[in-house]
């Protein structure tokens, strides 16, 4: 079977709003045939979205006092709770046509974990997926030992590096993860991230010192996702 061929594109800073319109476009010129398969990567400016499980209680502050913080808040159609992007997160969004041979959710959420664990990886960081919890999907690390994922069971401080939401329609993929590089955590504390209320949200920086920027993980990222779908790179433009 042909590979299938991924045309990056990187948006650079934008706000949420002009960046989902993008998605929906794109979304329906690939279910067209119009479109090849096209990741768009982007670092967002602060926004709270909401998923189609979002609970209002997970915003913690009123639209108003939000909108006073530079933060927006808005509604989307992915799967999922209540989440944050801000500067510092690298921002994936796959627009993939899933058919034939990788119909499977499952598999697919799983394939941007493992995107998302091999960039962590890259920077000493050792992290993992909870399988068996639906509500914990995304990346997680011991933040007391990030070179080392013992597993859930076993870490001493679980916190979430990245997280993943899905929108799937006619096996056409939409939204998908972001990786928290050196996002501002105290963000985070605008909202119940994902509905997780017990443990803590954390990124490479704060993890390892290190900052890297959003712009210098686009191309990794691409190739890593390339590689894990065995697919390979068409191009990347900007």
């Amino acid at each position: 079977m042909k590979k299938r061929r991924l045309h990056g594109e990187w948006l650079g800073r934008q706000r949420y709003a002009p960046v989902h319109e993008l998605m929906q476009r794109y979304h329906e010129e690939r279910r067209a045939g119009s479109r090849p398969d096209t990741v768009l990567f982007v670092e967002h400016e602060p926004v709270i979205t909401m998923g189609r499980g979002a609970a209002a209680e997970h915003v913690l502050l009123p639209r108003e006092l939000l909108s006073a913080r530079g933060v927006d808040l808005i509604d989307t159609g992915r799967g999922g709770d209540v989440t944050l992007h801000a500067p510092g997160q690298l921002v994936c969004y796959p627009i993939l046509d899933l058919s034939p041979d990788r119909q499977d959710v499952r598999r697919y959420v799983g394939d941007l974990t493992e995107t998302m664990r091999r960039l962590a990886a890259s920077f000493g960081v050792d992290a993992g997926a909870i399988p068996d919890d639906k509500a914990l999907i995304g990346l997680w690390v011991d933040a007391t030992e990030p070179s080392r994922w013992p597993g859930a069971k076993d870490a001493r401080r679980l916190a979430k590096l990245g997280a993943i939401g899905v929108r799937i329609s006619r096996w056409i993929t939409m939204h998908g993860f972001a990786l928290n590089l050196s996002t501002d955590l105290e963000l985070f504390g605008l909202i119940v991230p994902c509905g997780i209320s017990q443990h803590g949200v954390t990124s490479v920086q704060a993890l390892t010192g290190a900052a890297p920027t959003v712009a210098s993980m686009v191309a990794p990222a691409l190739e890593t996702l390339a590689e894990v779908l065995d697919a390979e790179v068409a191009e990347l433009s900007s």
